[in-house]
């Protein structure tokens, strides 16, 4: 189950909004406004984010700041924002979290996450730097070892499998191929 607000008014004219199925052949309840008509679509939200890695193997973890999962260990990652794409917003929030240098890789994992309504995007990303400047999300950002990884204090699910394929592909020579990972949470 999905825990979000429903929609109560609509964007276009504020008139309360009825859900039913829509008019136009959709099969699925929808916020439909008896005004104007206008169908309001609620759709998954793209979390985007980086597998930051120095060339020794090292990854660059945060330590979350901020609810949920204060005081945790993730990736830089959040919400991608209107008018960007995956890579800009996945490097953004790089920027925004850690405060690290990266030149940017390609797609590593797509995670489906529907009981929340979310997809999950890691890109792996070349550390250029070890130096990094958190922002106020972020109460550290440290480099480890695939040993030194506190894995039960990883904040979120899509985190922990990115990083143990991340380290699975790295033992068995896989990394260079252009595989992604992509995976559903249920």
């Amino acid at each position: 189950m999905i825990f979000r607000s429903p929609i109560k008014f609509c964007r276009n004219c504020g008139t309360a909004v009825t859900y039913r199925v829509p008019d136009d052949g959709d099969t699925r309840e929808r916020a439909v406004c008896p005004a104007c008509n206008t169908i309001h679509y609620e759709n998954p939200l793209n979390v985007v984010g980086t597998l930051p890695v120095l060339q020794d193997g090292r990854v660059l973890l945060c330590k979350r700041n901020i609810q949920p999962r204060l005081g945790r260990w993730t990736l830089p990652a959040g919400f991608m924002e209107l008018a960007e794409t995956t890579a800009a917003g996945a490097q953004r929030e790089t920027d925004e979290e850690a405060g690290a240098d990266i030149e940017m890789g390609r797609l590593f994992s797509v995670i489906n996450v529907p009981q929340v309504g979310q997809v999950h995007f890691f890109y792996l990303a070349q550390l250029k730097s070890e130096h990094f400047y958190p922002g106020p999300e972020t109460m550290e950002a440290r480099l480890f070892t695939e040993a030194e990884i506190p894995w039960d204090e990883i904040a979120f699910r899509t985190v922990k499998v990115t990083l143990e394929h991340f380290f699975a592909d790295r033992r068995t020579g896989q990394l260079e191929q252009p595989k992604v990972h992509c995976l559903d949470l249920l």
